[in-house]
């Protein structure tokens, strides 16, 4: 996102300025150069980055450059990059491309970014032996002659720790470490184990380098908000009791809530029973949750299954006793720490605490939870 864009209003979003600012004066300060947060799927974060962090930092007279990795995560240093060359003028873009020998049309001074030119320098890096790294230099020594400080928020940041993205993540550790005046960055994601890792295991490019912390949450006052807009404009208002009951049935996430509000908008009438009932089957029980169930390995179901029943123990052995009869065979310390290292990496499952684990998107834990104990027919 360049200097000067904006995303567009959005009524229902909740706006937080506190946060927005508490993070951006904790950089002004010059505490830290980096922050890393974390939260689980659908609860706000990547929203609050785009509508009030970033909109924030343009106030302030930032550059900001945005990328979701999810997006791209078997080539991130792509996304990486196009962000950060997004966030330059278009005298800057076009020196970029020019430098790593991309067509470039002559800008005038002062025109506005062709959309060409970021497709032109993503279809540059994306060409087979493309020298990313080189890429990511060049883009950053063009921002190093801008005047302003540069917001980098990388959402879904977990990515960067697969192993076949090191190399990079390494270049990228080097080249923001020299920049910390002039360079801060939000690492943002949805697993906190990997975050973890990334942040505190010494192996990896970003050991030590920001602190972690979780995302804060959106609760009542969300709830609140929401309620009050939605009676300015309904027939049929509803009571803060009534959406703060729908809130912690949809287990308190704001995605789920808003999908509530815009069923009982729909269907007033109906009221608000049954736009819950329909939102939880809608939420709860959608095609995504049976084919992701069906693409993993039999141990990984029933470990999953046990979890999503909060069983206290997954080591001990009345629990080991409960996954062989899933399984149909004797199951070993060994079967479930091997499912649960595969869950781990592909991001479905994160470790809280010792022992203490928790499937990662809240609606997939809720349609497991409603499903029967997986068996050997499975």
């Amino acid at each position: 996102m360049r200097s000067g864009d904006r995303t567009p209003d959005d009524p229902w979003h909740f706006p937080r300025p506190e946060l927005a600012d508490a993070y951006l004066q904790a950089f002004e300060l010059k505490l830290s150069a980096a922050r890393g947060l974390f939260a689980r799927r659908r609860m706000g974060k990547t929203e609050f980055l785009r509508q009030d962090l970033i909109p924030a930092a343009l106030d302030r007279g930032y550059l900001t450059a945005y990328t979701n990795l999810w997006d791209r995560r078997t080539s991130p240093e792509i996304a990486l990059v196009s962000a950060l060359n997004e966030a330059l003028e278009p005298k800057g873009a076009a020196a970029v491309l020019s430098r790593l020998r991309a067509p470039v049309k002559k800008l005038k001074a002062g025109a506005k970014l062709p959309g060409g030119i970021e497709g032109t320098l993503e279809a540059e890096l994306g060409k087979a032996g493309a020298d990313r790294t080189s890429a990511l230099h060049e883009v950053l020594k063009q921002l190093d002659g801008a005047k302003k400080t540069l917001l980098l928020v990388i959402d879904e940041a977990q990515v960067l720790a697969r192993a076949d993205h090191g190399d990079f993540a390494h270049a990228l550790r080097a080249a923001l470490d020299i920049r910390k005046d002039r360079i801060k960055v939000i690492f943002a994601g949805s697993s906190e184990t990997t975050l973890r890792a990334m942040f505190a295991r010494a192996s990896e490019p970003f050991y030590n380098w920001a602190p972690l912390e979780p995302f804060p949450l959106l609760g009542d006052e969300f709830v609140a908000y929401s309620i009050r807009l939605l009676n300015s404009m309904a027939r049929n208002k509803l009571t803060l009791e009534q959406g703060l009951r729908a809130f912690e049935a949809l287990h308190r996430t704001p995605e789920f809530f808003k999908r509530f509000i815009e069923r009982y908008m729909l269907y007033q009438t109906q009221g608000d029973t049954a736009a819950l009932v329909h939102t939880k089957a809608s939420v709860f029980s959608d095609e995504h949750s049976l084919q992701q169930w069906q693409e993993i390995k039999a141990s990984d179901r029933a470990i999953l299954y046990l979890i999503a029943r909060g069983e206290p123990d997954l080591h001990a052995a009345a629990t080991l006793e409960k996954l062989g009869a899933m399984l149909g065979k004797p199951a070993t310390r060994n079967t479930a720490a091997h499912a649960l290292r595969r869950l781990m990496a592909d991001n479905v499952v994160t470790r809280l605490s010792m022992g203490d684990y928790r499937i990662e998107d809240e609606a997939f834990a809720e349609w497991i939870r409603r499903r029967p104990a997986p068996s050997v027919s499975d």
